[in-house]
C-alpha cells in the first residue's frame, strides 16, 4: 500500500445452508484468491459460515461445534496471508449464541465483534465486552474493537453487523465506529424490489457522516431459501460517494474490489476535528505488515471539478450560474449600484462574467442596459476577440464603450521612462492596471460597481497583475476553476435560444487563453497562457488533490501520472506540478488580499475563512518531495 490506498473487497461465497465444511472451503478459496490479488481487507457476509436462513438449527450444538470446526479451518488457510479477514459466523458463550464477524490475520484470530441488535436466537451484544476462550488462546470478544494496522496509522477498522446501523446508536459503540475510518459491515439481507435503493442510501450516508469508507458484503443466492431470496449485492462506499456495488441478475457470488483512500478519509476529519475524541472508549487490536507500493485499480476524472454524466454535468452548470448571479445581485441591493462596470477582452473570463452581469440584472427586473460593457483594445488585442466582445454586448443588450488605453500607456511609459520595445513585466502590467483604473473611474462616474473577471485557477497561480485584473468590486468568477467554466460557457451557449450569441460563445471557447498584452503576430495571438503556466486541465487537477483534499506532492504526482499517462509526456506533468507548487505558494499575496465573489464550491481560495494561509508561507518542503524527480 502506498499513499492511503488501500485494496479491499466485499466477498460473497458460494454457500450452502448449515453446511459448514463447504462453506468454509468455499471461503477460503476466495480469500486466498483475494490476497493473491493484493486484498488487504476482505469482508464476507453475516453468518457466512452456517449460513443466515439455519433458523432453530443455529441453536443446535451439532451446527455451533461445526461452525467453530470450519472457523479454525478458515484460520489455518489464512496463515501467511498479508490480508485482514472478517467473516460471520454464530458462537455459543455460556448458553447465549452471539451472531459474531470473527477477524482474522496472518492465522490469529485478533477479535469477535458481535452485532449489537438482538434476533430469533441470537443475543444481544451490546453490552458483551470479555475475553473468551478460543482455539489455545484468550480473544476479545466485543462491540468495542478497532483494528488498527500497524504501519498505517490512518487505517482503522470497525466492524458493523447488518441491520445494526437502522439502530440509536448506543454511546460507547457510536464511539467506536466513529473512530473507524474503514467500517465492514458483513450482511444478510433478503432482497426485495426496493432493498438495494435503500441499502444504497443508508450505507452512503453512514460513510459521510463518519467520514469513512463503508465495504457492505452480502449474502448471496446460495442461501436462498423457502420464502427468502439472497442477492449478493455488494457496495463500496466512501465519504458518501459510491465506489463500486455489483448486482447481477440471478444473484452475485464472488469479489467486489476497489481501492479505498484512508489519508483521504484522514485528511477530511482532521479538518472537521470531530473524531479525535471518538477513540477513547474501545480496545486497540494491533495488525498489518510491511507497506508495499500498491498498483492502482482505482479510477480518477482528469476533470475532477466536473461531473461525468452529461445531466449531472447541466444542473451543476444551471447551479452555479444560479449562485453567481445571486451574489452578484444581493451586492447590487446592498450597494444600490445603478450600473454594471465590466471589462470584455473576448476571452474566456470576461464573457462568462457579462453572462452573469445580464443573468443578475434579469433576476432584479431591470433592464440590460444598466450592463456596461468597455473594451479596452491595447498592444497585443486581435480583431477576432474585439468582434466577440462587441459581439456580446450587442447580443445581451449592454451598453457597449471603446476605450483604447494605447495612448495613455504610452504616455505612462514616457513618465516613468520605459522603452516600448521592451516588453517586459512592465510592458503588460501598465496595461493592465490601464484598464483596471478606466473601469474603476467609468463605474465612479455612473454610481456603478466594477465586476471582476479573474477566475479560481488564475488566482492558485497568481496569475493575474496585482491592482490590475486582479481586483474589481466584486469578482464573479473566483470560486470557479478554467476547466469549469469551459463547460458553463458551453452550457450557455446550448441553452440561451440565440444563435447569433451561441456562435459568439463557442467561438470565444476555440479561442486560445491570453491576456493579450504582447503584440499580435500576423494579427493572430502570440501570447498564449498554457504556453506559460501549464495546461490548466493539469494544474485544476493538482488544484483539487491538493487543496481539497490535503494530498502530499508525491501523491498528487503519482495520480496525475496515472491520469494523464497517454495525455502528457512524464517530464511535462514533472515540470508544471512543480511549477503549481511554486507559485501557489509565491502568489499568495495576491490571495490575501481578493475582493469579495461567491463560493459555488468546496474549494475557494477566499481569505475570509476558506483558506487561510500566511502570505509568506515557503514552499520548501512541499517541493522536496518533488525535487530528485525528472
Amino acid at each position: 500500500m502506498q499513499d492511503g490506498f488501500i485494496k479491499v473487497a466485499a466477498v460473497t461465497p458460494r454457500i450452502r445452508v448449515a453446511d459448514t465444511e463447504y462453506n468454509a472451503q468455499s471461503i477460503i478459496d476466495l480469500m486466498v484468491s483475494a490476497a493473491a490479488s493484493g486484498i488487504k481487507l476482505a469482508v464476507f457476509p453475516e453468518l457466512c459460515v452456517t449460513g443466515s436462513t439455519c433458523g432453530d438449527l443455529l441453536s443446535h450444538r451439532t451446527l455451533l461445534n461445526g461452525a467453530l470446526e470450519a472457523l479454525g479451518d478458515i484460520l489455518e488457510a489464512n496463515c501467511g496471508l498479508d490480508m485482514l479477514a472478517v467473516v460471520g459466523l454464530p458462537l455459543d458463550l455460556r448458553g447465549s449464541i452471539y451472531n459474531c464477524a470473527a477477524v482474522m490475520y496472518d492465522g490469529q484470530l485478533l477479535g469477535l465483534v458481535p452485532k449489537v441488535k438482538a434476533s430469533g436466537v441470537f443475543a444481544s451484544g451490546r453490552d458483551v465486552d470479555e475475553m473468551v476462550e478460543l482455539f489455545d488462546g484468550e480473544v476479545a470478544l466485543s462491540s468495542r474493537i478497532l483494528f488498527e494496522h500497524a504501519n498505517v496509522p490512518e487505517l482503522i477498522l470497525g466492524v458493523e453487523i447488518g441491520s445494526d446501523s437502522d439502530l440509536p446508536e448506543p454511546p460507547a459503540v457510536g464511539l467506536a465506529l466513529r473512530g473507524a475510518t474503514v467500517i465492514a459491515c458483513p450482511s444478510a439481507i433478503p432482497e426485495l424490489v426496493t432493498g438495494d435503493d435503500y441499502r444504497r442510501m443508508m450505507l452512503c450516508a453512514q460513510s459521510a457522516r463518519l467520514s469513512c469508507a463503508y465495504i457492505h458484503a452480502e449474502a448471496g443466492n446460495g442461501e436462498s431459501t423457502q420464502d427468502l431470496v439472497f442477492s449478493g449485492h455488494n457496495y463500496i462506499a466512501e465519504n458518501g460517494e459510491l465506489l463500486a456495488e455489483c448486482m447481477e441478475l440471478g444473484g452475485f457470488e464472488g469479489m467486489l474490489a476497489y481501492d479505498v483512500d484512508v489519508d483521504r478519509l484522514d485528511h477530511q476529519r482532521r479538518k472537521t476535528g470531530l473524531f479525535g475524541s471518538s477513540r477513547k472508549e474501545y480496545t486497540s487490536i494491533i495488525w498489518g505488515g510491511e507497506i508495499e507500493e500498491t498498483n492502482l485499480w482505482r479510477w480518477f476524472a482528469k476533470s475532477p471539478f466536473i461531473p461525468e454524466d452529461e445531466g449531472d454535468k447541466a444542473v451543476r452548470c444551471e447551479k452555479i450560474l444560479d449562485l453567481q448571479s445571486l451574489g452578484l445581485r444581493k451586492r447590487m441591493e446592498h450597494t444600490n449600484a445603478q450600473k454594471l462596470v465590466v471589462g470584455v477582452s473576448g476571452g474566456l473570463d470576461s464573457t462568462l462574467a457579462i453572462l452573469i452581469c445580464a443573468r443578475a440584472l434579469d433576476m432584479l427586473g431591470r433592464d440590460r442596459s444598466d450592463l456596461i460593457a468597455v473594451t479596452m483594445p491595447g498592444f497585443g488585442t486581435t480583431q477576432r476577440t474585439r468582434t466577440n466582445a462587441d459581439t456580446l454586448a450587442e447580443r445581451l443588450g449592454a451598453e457597449l464603450r471603446v476605450v483604447s488605453i494605447a495612448k495613455a500607456v504610452e504616455q505612462h511609459f514616457a513618465d516613468i521612462g520605459h522603452d516600448m520595445n521592451n516588453h517586459n513585466v512592465v510592458y503588460e502590467n501598465s496595461q493592465a492596471r490601464e484598464r483596471t483604473q478606466v473601469l474603476m473611474d467609468i463605474a465612479n462616474g455612473c454610481g456603478g460597481m466594477v465586476v471582476g473577471t479573474g477566475d479560481l485557477s488564475e488566482l492558485a497561480l497568481g496569475w493575474a497583475t496585482y491592482n490590475g485584473d486582479h481586483m474589481s468590486m466584486y469578482g464573479v468568477n473566483g470560486g470557479i476553476p478554467k476547466t469549469m467554466m469551459r463547460h458553463l460557457v458551453a452550457y450557455y451557449a446550448d441553452t440561451c435560444g440565440d444563435d447569433a450569441l451561441a456562435a459568439c460563445l463557442r467561438d470565444v471557447l476555440d479561442t486560445p487563453v491570453s491576456p493579450e498584452l504582447l503584440p499580435a503576430k500576423d494579427g493572430e495571438i502570440s501570447q498564449k497562457t498554457e504556453d506559460l503556466v501549464g495546461p490548466y486541465e493539469l494544474h485544476d487537477f493538482y488544484l483539487y488533490y491538493a487543496l481539497r483534499w490535503g494530498f502530499e506532492p508525491q501523491k498528487v504526482l503519482r495520480m496525475a501520472r496515472y491520469v494523464f499517462a497517454e495525455d502528457y509526456a512524464d517530464e511535462v506533468i514533472v515540470h508544471w506540478i512543480k511549477t503549481f507548487y511554486r507559485r501557489f505558494f509565491n502568489q499568495q499575496f495576491k490571495r490575501s488580499c481578493l475582493p469579495d465573489g461567491p463560493k459555488v464550491g468546496t474549494l475557494s481560495l477566499s481569505p475570509r475563512g476558506d483558506w487561510n494561509m500566511p502570505t509568506d508561507a515557503m514552499s520548501t518542503l512541499w517541493l522536496s518531495q518533488l525535487e530528485d524527480i525528472d
